[in-house]
Parts: structure tokens; sequence; C-alpha cells
């Protein structure tokens, strides 16, 4: 990040300091008159992703404490559950998109009116889809500090090594890119994949890459109201998540001229580090990864392949901070989050981490920073993501969906019929 940038980011969180402290001062509102120790547990970010964030707010409410705590992905969920059945959980948590239908009951929703932040300033203030993963029937659950989303990962040698002078825009373009860059002996054993999708187990983010294709496509995957999955469903005389899930797993077909990955290939990261696929698809966390484990790697990213370029859809993955109802100290916890999600309060946040803003008048800003984030960003506004009763299991009906296709287990209208009772199982046992 440039000087210029940092100075600016510094001078508007000292200014927001100064204006709330000088609030404060005349209002008398604002600060607890008890010692508060908050608990914060999260997942990835470590504390110094957190710390100025903290000291600001430190600086404005001196008697709350906040004490961070990183686990490994693997002990999150499990720890929070534990400690939550326990009374013994955290005050905040970082909750991913998706848990809010799985853990709703152990959170307490933003109390509007006390914490001085409204459902209205919510939708001002972030990306639309951040409302239908936080909030439920009018109710704030989370407030998000970053938003990312899926795109595409090229080798920029391969390509040009093919002859595609530029990264497809759409999904026909795709097809034609996969065809000219993949190679393919005659036994059908590939050479050089030209993207990683098509299968389940080896693919990053298969099932990710599957739900944006059935969002393009038009398939609601589930629908709230009725609080059914909706993947058998017709929509306009079209079955567009058959169409969908077939286009996906033709890739991993050897009788279908885009044939360029099967379950033999390395696993979709390893594989584009290794040179041997040319583009796959993933989010902006990656990016570091692949600068240290493969500094010589010549790769860049673009926008996911569109459907409808007039009418762009993209996928959302992201972890929001949230308040447990467990807590005894809520309402000090909701002010903080307040904080951390404002526009000063955030930008340390970004800054240490090069996460892509959930916030509408940061993204512009944050473009500057570079071409590769401002990708992401081009993304965030037309985000989509769906309502998942158990994101675990969930991944892996879609992942067995993928399977029966292409195992010739199911054709795949019976498949996604199959995966369809099985979600609308799961919800019935919630």
């Amino acid at each position: 990040m440039s000087q210029k940038k940092l100075i600016i980011i510094a001078g508007a969180l000292l200014a927001f300091v100064i204006i709330l402290g000088l609030v404060v001062i005349m209002k008398g509102s604002g600060t607890t008159s008890q010692a508060v120790n908050l608990q914060f547990w999260g997942v990835f970010d470590d504390q110094n992703a957190f710390q100025a964030a903290v000291s600001a707010y430190h600086a404005i409410n001196p008697k709350v404490q906040i004490t961070y705590k990183l686990f490994s992905f693997n002990d999150y969920e499990p720890s929070l559950i534990n400690a939550f059945a326990s009374g013994q959980g955290p005050d905040i948590w970082l909750m991913h998109n998706t848990w809010l239908p799985k853990h709703l009951r152990k959170i307490v929703p933003l109390p509007q009116k006390d914490a001085q932040f409204s459902l209205a300033d919510f939708q001002q203030q972030f990306a639309a889809v951040a409302e239908s993963d936080l909030t439920n029937n009018g109710q704030i659950y989370a407030l998000p500090i970053y938003l990312d989303t899926l795109a595409l990962f090229y080798s920029k040698d391969i390509l040009n090594a093919a002859g595609v002078a530029t990264p497809p825009r759409t999904w026909e373009e795709f097809n034609q890119a996969v065809t000219q860059i993949a190679q393919i002996d005659q036994n059908n054993n590939i050479n050089r994949a030209g993207a990683a999708i098509g299968t389940a187990k080896n693919i990053n983010r298969s099932t990710d890459i599957l739900s944006l294709l059935l969002l393009q496509s038009g398939v609601p995957i589930f629908d709230r109201q009725s609080n059914r999955a909706s993947l058998s469903n017709y929509t306009n005389g079209k079955d567009l998540a058959e169409i969908a899930l077939t286009y996906y797993t033709d890739f991993s077909s050897p009788a279908k001229r885009v044939y360029t990955w099967n379950d033999a290939q390395h696993y979709s990261i390893d594989a584009f580090r290794e040179g041997t696929v040319a583009m796959m698809f993933n989010y902006s966390h990656q990016i570091k990864t692949l600068r240290q484990q493969a500094p010589r790697l010549n790769f860049s990213i673009a926008s996911v392949p569109q459907l409808n370029a007039q009418n762009p859809i993209n996928y959302a993955n992201y972890w929001a901070p949230t308040v447990s109802k467990a807590s005894a100290n809520a309402l000090e916890a909701w002010k903080f989050l307040v904080f951390l999600s404002s526009r000063a309060g955030v930008a340390t946040y970004l800054n240490a981490t090069q996460n892509p803003t959930a916030r509408r008048d940061l993204i512009d800003e944050q473009k500057n920073d570079g071409i590769e984030l401002a990708v992401f960003l081009g993304q965030t506004l037309t985000a989509k993501s769906w309502w998942q009763v158990d994101n675990i299991a969930l991944e892996q009906v879609l992942a067995d969906m993928i399977d029966d296709v292409n195992f010739s287990r199911r054709d795949a209208r019976s498949a996604l019929k199959a995966a369809e009772d099985k979600i609308n199982l799961l919800t019935q046992r919630r």
C-alpha cells in the first residue's frame, strides 16, 4: 500500500477517534462505567489484523478490554460448539457467511436502538449479499468486515503458449479457451488441463463453482419462504439446474469436446502451482499463498465468466463477527462491532489482511491498491450466496451429486432430485 494511502487511512481513523471521543464527553453516553473484558474468537486472521482497531476502541472506551484468540480452521467450529454447550463461549466470534441458519440460536441480534445502528444503515453501507446472509426477519446477526468472491486464476504463460490472448469473460469463451489449451493424448490421458472444473474431490471449492453456475442460471437452490430446496423445479419450461449440472460435469467426460479434467489430476491448487492446469477458480486469500509457495509462477486473476454479461452474478465467501447470546456484555460487544465495521474502524483491518472490503464506500478507494484486489472488489456488489441449513453437510450433498453423474450412478435429473430430497431432510431435522 502506498504511503499516501496509509496517511489517508491513519488520518481518517484519527479523525473518527477524536469525533467519537468528543461525542462521549459531551453526551456522557457510549462508554461503560464498569470494566468489561470481551473475549473475541476467530479463525484465519491473527491478532495483528485487529490490534489497531482494538487499540483505537480502547482509547475511546478505556474500561473495555478485548482479548482475541485464534483457532485453526479444523478446531474452530467444534471449539465454539463445545464452549457454548458448557456456558463458556466467547462474547464475539467470527461466523462464516453460511452459518446463520445453523447457529441462529447461539446469537443475540444487534439491538438497533441501543447500538445506534439500524437495518437501514446496514443496507446503505454494505453489499447486498451481506443482508441476505447476515440478517433474518429484520434483525442483524453479524456485521461484515470484508467480502470475498470467487475469481478466475490463470497462468499467463500457458494462455500465451496456447494463443489465448485474454482470459475468458463468458462461459462460451471459457469453453473455447479450455479446448484450445488442453493437451489430451489418444488414450484420453490429460497432459495439460485447460481448467480445474468438472469433478468434486480434487477441486478446491468445487461445490462453490457449481453453486455459482446454478445461481447464474437462475436456480435459487433453496427457497427461504417455503423452506425447501429448489433444484428440481422448472423455470420458464426449462430445467435450468440440470443444464448447469450437466455443463459442470461435461468437463470431466472424455466423450465431450470440453473434456479437460478427471479424478486422476492433482488437487486443483497443487496442479495450478505445478503448471499442469491453466485456470482454476478461487478466492483472494490464495494470492498470498501462491506467491509464497511458487514465487516464479506467472499468474494473474480475472473476473469469473458470466452467463449473462448484462446481469453478472458472482459467488460470495467471507467471515463476519457476531455476538453470543450467552454473553454477559452483549451490548458492549455490539458497540465494538459497529465501530470495527465502520469506515474508519475497518480500515486498519483491511490494510493488515488485504481482504476485499464489504463496505460500498470503500470499494473504489481499495481498487487503487492493486489490480489483483480490484478484480474481487469489482464483483462485490453482484455477489450472491444461498441459505444453507448446514454448510458442511450440504457441501457433501453437492459433491455426491457431482460424483453420481460422473460415475454414472444417476443421470443429472435424478441426481438433482436425490440432492433436493437430502437437503429437505436436513432442513426438516433443524
